[in-house]
């Protein structure tokens, strides 16, 4: 029996999304749906985040990612399958 998460997905959240919490805003999130992964800014301005869990959980972080903390405009949510067994335990911001 494997602890990897049942569904895993890579998401790219693209608009005003740096500079307003959003980082903090899905660590907290993602811990409360019990998600594991990680969170990180991106260059070219979007952030990324790897998060893994129950499929019910990863379906609402998704759709959270939508709306974002408050001072965020989010343009666009792009997600893509990923490997449940590259998710990392806990939840955790990363550069």
């Amino acid at each position: 029996m494997s602890d990897a998460p049942a569904t895993a997905l890579l998401v790219r959240v693209t608009g005003r999304v740096q500079g307003v919490s959003f980082r903090a805003w899905t660590e907290g999130r993602a811990r409360a749906l019990g998600l594991e992964g990680w969170v990180r800014n991106q260059p070219d301005g979007s952030v990324v985040a790897l998060i893994g869990g129950p499929d019910d959980a990863v379906a609402e972080m998704v759709a959270a990612f939508h709306q974002g903390p408050r001072w965020a405009r989010v343009a666009h949510v792009a997600t893509e399958p990923a490997d449940p067994g590259a998710v990392p335990p806990g939840f955790r911001i990363t550069r």
